[in-house]
């Protein structure tokens, strides 16, 4: 009796290893399958470990774009709009999310310039208190695959010539600031949330770019500002200019 019950013992030892063997057999055959399947994108299995922006290569997310239809999980993060806290010594602050293309003075004007990719957040945000003049639209074409040159070129176009772009105007305590969100073949849709008459604090949401884009703010003057090129701002958060 001992001898059959040890016998059966280990018997049920050995199916249940041979259970287990086979689990995990069967769970690296899947594992291969989808990282084969997905290829050359990230598996979704190993996706959640990622930061966004290996998760969402830049190729997916332009493929996205041009079928048409985008993986769900990247819309729900693309859409997120977290609160922001303005800073108490702030005089401005950063109109969007992204790295600061350029900082340039012309005709009188100080252009700061923000680009923003593919993962920052796309709510843009009045960079000093003032009220809300006029609301313009502007352009005619969408660039798809600008050079870098070009890009410096089409940021100063205005009017019909220049890229499709919101023109939102603020009477400030500084003078007549503008604020111009720029869309592009990528993106190619712009929200405007602020109205004409609508007085504006510091900070305040005025609108979304739907993908990665540009935005410029305008500012009567020269201003020398506390970032440089190639900073990463926080739209509303990152002080650009300080009392």
């Amino acid at each position: 009796m001992r001898v059959n019950s040890l016998g059966e013992s280990l018997s049920n030892h050995s199916r249940l290893i041979l259970c287990g063997q086979l689990a995990i057999l069967f769970f690296c055959g899947f594992a291969i399958f989808l990282l084969a399947w997905n290829f050359p994108y990230p598996s979704p299995l190993i996706k959640p470990l990622l930061p966004p922006k290996l998760r969402w290569p830049t190729e997916q997310v332009m493929s996205w774009v041009e079928q048409g239809q985008f993986d769900r999980d990247y819309v729900r993060y693309f859409a997120r709009d977290p609160d922001r806290k303005i800073p108490a010594n702030a005089t401005l602050v950063s109109p969007a999310d992204g790295l600061v293309q350029t900082i340039a003075y012309m005709n009188n004007i100080t252009s700061f310039v923000v680009g923003l990719s593919f993962w920052d957040v796309h709510v843009i945000r009045t960079p000093i208190a003032g009220t809300v003049k006029s609301i313009d639209m502007e352009g005619s074409y969408l660039d798809r695959l600008p050079t870098p040159e070009r890009y410096r070129e089409m940021i100063f176009l205005r009017g019909k010539p220049a890229p499709v772009q919101a023109v939102i105007t603020l009477g400030t305590d500084r003078g007549d600031v503008r604020i111009r969100m720029i869309t592009s073949y990528w993106a190619s849709r712009l929200k405007i949330w602020a109205y004409p008459g609508e007085k504006l604090s510091e900070g305040d949401r005025i609108g979304r770019i739907v993908l990665g884009s540009t935005v410029i703010s305008e500012f009567p003057g020269l201003l020398h500002f506390n970032v440089n090129t190639g900073e990463h701002v926080l739209a509303g958060s990152s002080p650009i200019m300080t009392h």
